[in-house]
């Protein structure tokens, strides 16, 4: 019963993995040294690096109205949300390890937390400000601190704090869930999603199969 825009939007977000579930799962198996273990990581890289054109990609498909007027607000919109990644990301390339470079004289180690802190605060509110959403921004900003020549004191100095604010996200995500909705749609879900993970199931390893992995892995 979705229009041709929300059920393109539903469609891309169910082919999408949750990485850091997965992630962490494969660490706790030891299984990401292995050759399906390798192909996992770069499917979820893929799709983590993927999640930014789709988001841009969402304000030009939002709206109801399809007047012309509508249609040139969208690509005024979808121009703002690229400028503003485009912005970042040069920014992120140019400007970020200059900047790490000139903290890390600094006595107080404290002083790269709290700038890395800065740096995904900043990007999320731009994001917000171009229409988009401050989640993007935080995910640009991991990306670019992840690439900076500082990542390993960065990483060092955020472990410990890790796992808790990955807990805080998804008992937020859970409390968003409309629970009576889904009690009253019990059965389609399950059907769905038990057909969502067949699918899933299906080409990944056809593809798979066809790149070279044996039955197993695939």
């Amino acid at each position: 019963g979705l229009a041709w825009a929300g059920a393109l939007l539903a469609g891309v977000a169910l082919a999408f993995s949750a990485t850091s579930i997965a992630l962490q799962l494969m660490e706790e198996r030891g299984a990401l040294q292995s050759a399906w273990g390798q192909r996992a990581f770069a499917i979820l890289l893929f799709q983590d690096i993927s999640v930014v054109p789709v988001l841009a990609l969402a304000p030009l498909l939002a709206g109801h109205a399809e007047t012309q007027v509508a249609w040139s607000e969208r690509v005024t919109s979808f121009a703002l949300s690229a400028g503003a990644i485009a912005s970042f990301v040069l920014a992120g390339r140019y400007l970020l390890n200059p900047f790490f470079r000139v903290l890390a004289k600094a006595p107080q180690r404290e002083a790269m937390t709290a700038a890395a802190l800065l740096v995904v605060l900043g990007a999320a509110l731009l994001m917000q400000w171009a229409g988009m959403s401050m989640a993007l921004g935080a995910f640009l900003a991991g990306l670019m601190l992840s690439e900076s020549n500082f990542r390993h004191q960065l990483e060092a100095d955020i472990e410990p704090f890790r796992g808790l604010l990955m807990g805080l996200f998804f008992m937020s995500v859970g409390m968003s869930i409309d629970f009576a909705l889904g009690a009253s749609n019990a059965a389609r879900l399950f059907g769905v999603a038990l057909a969502v993970i067949a699918a899933k199931l299906t080409l990944t390893a056809l593809l798979m199969r066809w790149t070279g992995s044996t039955w197993r892995e695939a």
